[in-house]
């Protein structure tokens, strides 16, 4: 685990801290003939020996540089096929974890990837899938009727309301499981803030009645989810 944790280090160091905008600008532009790709895989080399510290280990490193090449390529290349810049950038994010936990484990792939499996603690999955988007479609089915009756003359972003709804349900459920039940307050008087300049241009009774139940049936149902996650897993 160790390792793996010195390798994710190197990786953040040199993908987020030592890649300046010039560069990823560069690259995108001149994608396999740029020189700061290689700049980049050279630096991630670097870091990866700097941090493992065990000239032994250079097997490990120079693979992942080459993993590391390879991916980056790929993405340059993949970039123009996505409307949404964020997909292959996380594909890219999730493919490097993936070089460094095989470079880790290798002598004993399958058998670590299972124990994970095994000892994952499936009721927690469960809890957070729940307050996600079942949550945000079972919010939709009991406020239907009421959405409805609201007019909305004021411009948001795509599913803003959905994934704020998202965000504060996962705040409150970790809330919970920690055992912060005292910050969950804070949140809610947090979004009271937000929203009261809202409130108050509209001057709608309908409107803040809509927000108030949807805010109560949205911690209400986040709450229900930490409970039984608690009761179960003391």
């Amino acid at each position: 685990m160790q390792l793996f944790v010195k390798l994710l280090l190197a990786h953040l160091l040199g993908d987020f801290m030592l890649q300046p905008t010039k560069w990823v600008i560069h690259k995108e532009a001149n994608k396999g003939t740029s020189i700061y790709l290689y700049l980049h895989v050279l630096i991630h080399f670097v870091l990866y020996m700097l941090i493992l510290w065990d000239l032994e280990k250079w097997g490990i490193a120079l693979i992942l540089a080459i993993s590391h090449l390879i991916i980056d390529m790929a993405k340059l290349y993949a970039n123009p096929l996505f409307k949404n810049k964020g997909i292959p950038f996380f594909i890219d994010q999730v493919l490097h974890l993936m070089a460094i936990y095989i470079c880790v484990y290798y002598s004993n792939l399958y058998g670590h990837t299972m124990a994970l499996f095994t000892e994952l603690d499936w009721p927690l999955v469960l809890a957070i899938v729940f307050v996600t988007s079942p949550s945000a479609i079972i919010m939709g089915k009991l406020l239907e009727g009421m959405s409805n009756q609201i007019n909305t003359d004021h411009k948001s972003l795509p599913n803003a309301g959905k994934y704020i709804g998202i965000i504060e349900r996962l705040f409150v459920l970790t809330f919970i499981i920690i055992g912060r039940w005292e910050a969950i307050g804070l949140l809610i008087t947090a979004k009271s803030v937000f929203r009261f300049n809202d409130l108050k241009e509209s001057n709608s009774r309908k409107l803040t009645e809509y927000i108030l139940i949807g805010t109560l049936v949205s911690f209400g149902l986040a709450i229900i989810a930490g409970i039984l996650y608690v009761h179960y897993n003391p």
